[in-house]
């Protein structure tokens, strides 16, 4: 998968499911909204990413290994209260987020060795 196609998903998911556990929540937090403020700022990053800009990747990259680790304590949270549908939503906002980091780390990789095949040559 595209590192861009990869971040779209995750971003949409992490706006979605962040307002989901937002709005359907009877006495909702502020910090479910965490995950939306991440999602809208790498959605905002979305054309720089597909554009290859080495700025806005790397931007995008950071702003995904953060959500990562900042999801990790809601899942264990969500696991601590036996709430199923938590669990399930903060489960795939994980997986879609470590898809989405494989996928840059892939494209990274990538790109360094398309540039030393050319210095070789």
């Amino acid at each position: 998968m595209k590192a861009y196609v990869a971040s779209l998903v995750n971003s949409v998911v992490l706006i979605g499911f962040g307002l989901w556990g937002y709005l359907g929540s009877e006495t909702p937090s502020k910090t479910a909204l965490i995950p939306v403020v991440f999602g809208a700022l790498i959605l905002f990053l979305y054309k720089r990413i597909k554009k290859e800009d080495k700025i806005g990747s790397h931007i995008a990259v950071l702003l995904t290994l953060l959500i990562l680790g900042g999801l990790v304590k809601p899942l264990t949270a969500a696991i601590g209260h036996g709430d199923g549908m938590a669990i399930m939503r903060v489960s795939v906002m994980l997986l879609t987020t470590v898809v989405a980091l494989a996928a840059f780390i892939k494209s990274f990789t990538a790109v360094r060795r398309a540039r030393k095949l050319a210095e070789q040559k």
